[in-house]
């Protein structure tokens, strides 16, 4: 999975949800159109490699998705607002409007990847395979993907439209407008309970989903909709499944020579020094500070008040985060590339094992079972180089987790919809920037991100989110 597979065409939703009519008449400029393609495993078997491959685009986890899900939180911001068209300095600045290139991109990169999961799970039932379980697999990769980024759109748009079958007629998706996000929410639990029956234990390719992931991911989802319970069962399976564990020593969770470690559940895949150059993602020279690296454009810096929080003693500082001769903090948990800025082989980390560790102790604490909850923070705290958590009351126990989650998880793109999610967003990020004397407030109406222009201006029927222009 190291190796970008060449991108099959997909019709459907790649021209429904384009951002102009123009490109809705183009025809695909590819070698091989769905239509005609996919009748035996080895075909389904390309596809389904396109389907990683679409994680990688600068959408997706290639570049946008880590900055999206962090930059409007007190973790990160943008060094350089009017860089790159200010496209990231909306987002830190909370002046986002529907035109921003990171939103359109997200939107259209997400459902282009939806699509041709879509693909192959209509078409794979009528494939034949050498071996069953291979089968049941991709079907179930297929869904996790379709889940994971269903998950990203509802957690940043709200309504989205739902498509859950292949189309080759953009129009049969025209007028529809945006289904309810309970009802997205509904089926991203189907896809992932469902999958979990059909993927593997492991897999001898690295990148690959198997069972951990799917249930390391409905377990965020329960988590997310405070459906403790079940948030619970699924966390717990994965502790339980004994495939995973924490690292002993914190370099070793992101090194490159250690990549797919047993901490990591999943993670999208990249490579530098392939194909010439092309393979690696450009997340290291984007989120450099900028004068450090030739090229460096210093977006989603880690804030110079985390970094305060990290104690002389804790490991993380230096492993995970550390500051430039100039006193700049940068993430480290991306490595410089060897051979061009713009080829970075860090593989982008989605789902790993401390998440899951400090997600069961936010469980077991919003269950009053706060004196479970503890050994699940320790465990992260003390591989840290920490003691053990002084927290004792729910309350404290709250802010502790919380706290913990920002040290552990910094760059990784959690921490914004941290805040959403337990309801903190607004009064933190407005007491953020009155400590550090910044002319900004945000209110609900800021917690969901515009719909991009372009897909309003290609459908109607699909209505922007409230206060957006």
């Amino acid at each position: 999975m190291k190796k970008r597979s060449v991108i099959i065409p997909v019709l459907g939703l790649l021209f429904i949800l384009s951002s102009c009519t123009k490109q809705l008449m183009q025809d695909p400029t590819t070698e091989k159109e769905a239509g005609n393609f996919l009748s035996n495993e080895t075909e389904v078997e390309e596809y389904v490699n396109a389907v990683y491959a679409n994680l990688q685009f600068n959408g997706l986890y290639g570049l946008f998705m880590p900055a999206i899900a962090e930059i409007p939180s007190d973790n990160t911001y943008d060094e350089v607002p009017a860089n790159d068209d200010g496209i990231y300095g909306q987002l830190d600045q909370f002046t986002l409007i529907a035109s921003n290139g990171i939103i359109a991109s997200t939107w259209q990169d997400s459902y282009k990847a939806i699509q041709k999961a879509n693909v192959v799970l209509n078409r794979i039932e009528n494939i034949s395979y050498n071996v069953a379980t291979t089968k049941e697999a991709r079907k179930g990769e297929m869904k996790f993907i379709r889940a994971l980024l269903y998950f990203n759109l509802v957690r940043l748009y709200g309504d989205v439209p739902l498509a859950l079958k292949e189309t080759t007629d953009p129009n049969v998706y025209f007028g529809q407008g945006r289904t309810p996000s309970a009802d997205v929410y509904t089926q991203i639990i189907k896809d992932l309970t469902e999958a979990i029956d059909e993927l593997p234990v492991s897999s001898a390719q690295s990148g690959k989903v198997i069972k951990t992931a799917a249930q390391a991911l409905l377990g965020k989802v329960y988590l997310t909709l405070k459906d403790y319970t079940n948030a619970k069962i699924q966390l717990t399976a994965v502790v339980n499944s004994g495939r995973h564990r924490l690292m002993t020593n914190t370099t070793d969770v992101f090194s490159i020579a250690n990549e797919n470690n047993a901490e990591i559940i999943f993670a999208v895949q990249f490579a530098s020094g392939l194909n010439g150059n092309t393979e690696g993602s450009t997340m290291f020279q984007q989120f450099s500070p900028s004068g450090t690296q030739s090229g460096a454009k210093g977006h989603n810096l880690p804030t110079k008040s985390l970094y305060n929080l990290y104690t002389a003693t804790d490991k993380r500082k230096g492993s995970y985060i550390d500051v430039t001769a100039a006193g700049i903090p940068y993430c480290k948990k991306l490595s410089q590339p060897t051979t061009v800025i713009t080829d970075g082989g860090s593989d982008v980390v989605i789902l790993r094992y401390a998440d899951v560790l400090l997600m069961l102790a936010e469980t077991e604490n919003e269950l009053n079972n706060t004196v479970a909850a503890i050994p699940y923070i320790d465990s992260v705290r003390v591989r840290a180089g920490l003691p053990g958590t002084t927290a004792l009351t729910q309350d404290d126990l709250r802010s502790a987790i919380a706290l913990e989650r920002r040290l552990e998880l910094i760059g990784e793109g959690q921490r914004w919809f941290d805040l959403v999610r337990t309801g903190t967003a607004v009064s933190v990020m407005n007491k953020w920037f009155s400590d550090n004397g910044i002319l900004t407030t945000i209110d609900n109406h800021n917690l969901l991100m515009p719909v991009p222009q372009g897909q309003i201006d290609t459908d109607p029927s699909i209505k922007q989110n409230k206060d957006y222009n």
